[in-house]
């Protein structure tokens, strides 16, 4: 019997960038074509980020304030003065301050599942898999959800609504419709196709490339922990395999340190172009 060898490394990233996804279907839904994992750690982390912050605010004081008070209430401060600079609304900002702090919070939660060593989640859950009968060599899992371009492109969709909801509540129905037709270029008829198709592309660029700069980011940063994976794989080799996988772990941390800055500043890129976004959809051209 020939030995078992394990995966190249080809196969071991192709390994981890494969989706779980759910063999069930129904008469309304079918659920293989969705990113399970995906949508279940941006559910859960979503949750763990409102009851943070709900937790944070059952426990403030008006004293002197503990690490935790003292941390969310910079947080806050922080949120509500960038929003203050961008959206002019008062009215407006007692809704869009909230999401903007809930973005930057539910967003970070999702980056920094990039911190967790790579295989210990997919490993548990194979374990898991392989003890309900199935192959615990195909068992798929994506932990980090905005590595999910779907992910991004549904939170950037989800500023889009934000968007076009003010655009008609701020402007009026009849005043948002006639800009479309009439900016940028002018309200002569021969440019009204124009204008709107300007504006659509307009809607989708920003949309699109809202989404696609967050994945970027994090997919990139999901590869470069495999890639460092697979320098500790070297462990089972020679001697000097295992200086490879000695590499490998100052090198993963590392990555792992300057990771974190690229973790909270994509959070704050993303959340700082909801605000943006949400603040034009306030002016009238």
């Amino acid at each position: 019997m020939a030995a078992e060898h394990g995966p190249t490394a080809s196969e071991y990233i192709v390994h981890h960038l494969t989706h779980f996804k759910s063999a069930t279907q129904t008469s309304l839904v079918d659920w293989s074509v969705f990113h399970v994992d995906s949508l279940f750690f941006s559910t859960l982390l979503g949750l763990l980020a409102v009851f943070v912050m709900a937790r944070a605010a059952a426990r403030a004081t008006s004293g002197v304030p503990g690490r935790f008070q003292a941390a969310v209430e910079i947080l806050v401060e922080m949120v509500a003065d960038q929003a203050k600079g961008i959206v002019h609304s008062a009215e407006s900002r007692k809704f869009v301050a909230p999401v903007a702090l809930t973005v930057f919070v539910w967003i970070f939660l999702m980056n920094a599942m990039d911190l967790l060593p790579l295989d210990v989640l997919p490993n548990i859950w194979a374990s898991i898999y392989g003890a309900a009968g199935h192959d615990p060599h195909h068992a798929y899992l994506r932990v980090v959800p905005t590595a999910d371009l779907n992910a991004t492109l549904g939170l950037s969709l989800g500023v889009l609504l934000m968007c076009l909801y003010y655009s008609v509540k701020i402007k009026g129905l009849g005043h948002w419709m006639h800009e479309l037709f009439t900016a940028p270029f002018g309200n002569h008829p021969v440019l009204w196709p124009i204008n709107f198709a300007m504006q659509l592309i307009e809607f989708v660029a920003k949309t699109v490339s809202h989404g696609m700069r967050l994945f970027g980011n994090m997919y990139a940063g999901e590869l470069i922990f495999m890639l460092i994976a697979l320098m500790g794989a070297a462990w089972t080799g020679t001697f000097g395999s295992g200086l490879l996988w000695l590499g490998g772990v100052v090198a993963g941390s590392i990555w792992a340190i300057f990771h974190i800055l690229i973790i909270t500043l994509q959070a704050f890129i993303f959340m700082m172009l909801t605000l943006v976004y949400i603040g034009q959809a306030h002016e009238s051209h």
